[in-house]
């Protein structure tokens, strides 16, 4: 059998997906000396990801900073994400301190038009060469080790030989289960489904989600004036909705406490979504592969963390193993160990969490204590938007000076009721 040091090599890299994960992936590599091919199976360079939030969180604004997407992303009418979070003890409603800075803050926008856009920048950087119609169908391995794939291409079968195998193709991740990497499933309570509106005025032009214990919804602006609404209710309910879908989704929505005004706006597109969508955890490494994006990990689509955290990994990967994947500095096995404890350590806590909210169940008592000190203190509510937008992890949000100061202000408000127009849905 062939040594894998001593074989040649197409590639550095060879990444099979071309979405936000794996073209961020091959950007960042390709700037710091790495070969990358970068295959997409379908043929369109203009593909995008139609069923998703439309949003990247605060944390990966420096992902977005560093590839240099920034004043692009603004041109193109991407919208920043503010937020308010509507609760049974009312709204919360994240600001700026008075004389501080601005809360960070990410993007809103079509993936019609983010998925292009970031596809073409990897196709202009040298180093990066994108191969559209390329399908994984197997992996080459030698020693023990994946050393490349091999590809249904429009010319016929092809192996790509390459030191390291990047999987940025999604939860049903093809890369992850050649290389025999499982994924632990954890059971989604709700389904979702969404459409796209123009002219939806939101109060204050910022999005808008609803707790209403178990369902969810929320409506984001995005750019070109159109607004994602999306509703997560509980699968209870699902029988009765699928009867009349169309009338269900527009009910529903209708019902919400300070409802955006949707028979006045005009609906673009049809009600898309899914009845069954479980969040997917795996192992992000194995000898000669990386998992990133969904790939690795798939959250819950509630909390719209996905365009965020599929944009963090391919940072942290790039920033782990560049110098090995040349061949030039460093061991790949040790560099991806890195990348590893790096996913879990800043990812694993938000997904138990997810995970656990997945079950479609009430607040529980420490969620009640966090969520209705945020909706009558302002200060708490900034707290809250730093963990909502992932800068801060669970262990800090819930930190004992958080949890004592969410104490205090709720004893101050002891006998505060909900609105009444919360029993619209927790009644039905």
């Amino acid at each position: 059998m062939t040594n894998p040091e001593s074989a040649g090599y197409d590639y550095d890299v060879v990444i099979s997906g071309s979405g936000l994960a794996g073209s961020a992936a091959a950007i960042l590599l390709a700037r710091r000396g790495v070969r990358v091919a970068l295959l997409e199976r379908r043929s369109d360079p203009e593909a995008y990801k139609v069923l998703c939030t439309h949003s990247i969180t605060a944390n990966a604004y420096p992902v977005l900073d560093e590839l240099g997407l920034v004043p692009a992303l603004e041109k193109a009418g991407a919208m920043s994400n503010a937020a308010r979070w509507y609760t049974r003890w009312g709204w919360i409603e994240p600001k700026a301190a008075p004389g501080g800075p601005e809360l960070p803050h990410g993007y809103n926008i079509r993936r019609s038009v983010l998925d292009p856009l970031l596809r073409s920048r990897a196709v202009e950087t040298p180093g990066v060469e994108v191969l559209l119609g390329h399908r994984v169908t197997g992996l080459v391995r030698e020693a023990g080790r994946t050393v490349g794939v091999r590809a249904s291409t429009p010319q016929g079968e092809r192996e790509i030989r390459a030191r390291l195998v990047v999987g940025a193709d999604g939860k049903d991740s093809a890369v992850a289960k050649l290389a025999g990497v499982p994924a632990r499933v954890h059971e989604n309570a709700r389904f979702g489904y969404l459409a796209h509106f123009r002219n939806l005025p939101l109060p204050g032009g910022i999005g808008q989600t609803w707790f209403l214990e178990p369902d969810m919804a929320y409506a984001f602006p995005n750019d070109d004036g159109v607004t994602v609404l999306a509703v997560l209710p509980d699968k209870k309910r699902l029988p009765a909705f699928r009867e009349d879908l169309e009338g269900s989704f527009l009910d529903f929505v209708r019902a919400l406490p300070e409802a955006p005004p949707i028979d006045s706006a005009e609906r673009i597109s049809k009600i898309t979504g899914t009845v069954d969508y479980p969040l997917h955890s795996r192992r992000p490494t194995a000898p000669g592969v990386a998992l990133i994006g969904d790939a690795a990990l798939t959250s819950d689509p509630l909390w719209g963390v996905g365009c965020g955290w599929a944009l963090q990994t391919a940072q942290w990967l790039a920033e782990a193993v560049a110098p090995a994947a040349t061949g030039r500095q460093g061991d790949l096995d040790r560099a991806l160990a890195a990348y590893a404890r790096t996913h879990r350590r800043r990812l694993s806590g938000h997904q138990q969490l997810a995970a656990d909210y997945a079950k479609s169940r009430p607040f529980n008592p420490m969620e009640r204590l966090m969520f209705s000190a945020a909706a009558r203190d302002a200060s708490l509510a900034r707290h809250m938007y730093l963990f909502a937008a992932r800068l801060i992890g669970p262990l800090r949000f819930l930190n004992p000076l958080a949890v004592a100061k969410s104490s205090v202000v709720n004893i101050k408000h002891r006998g505060a009721t909900a609105p009444a127009a919360h029993l619209s849905h927790t009644g039905s």
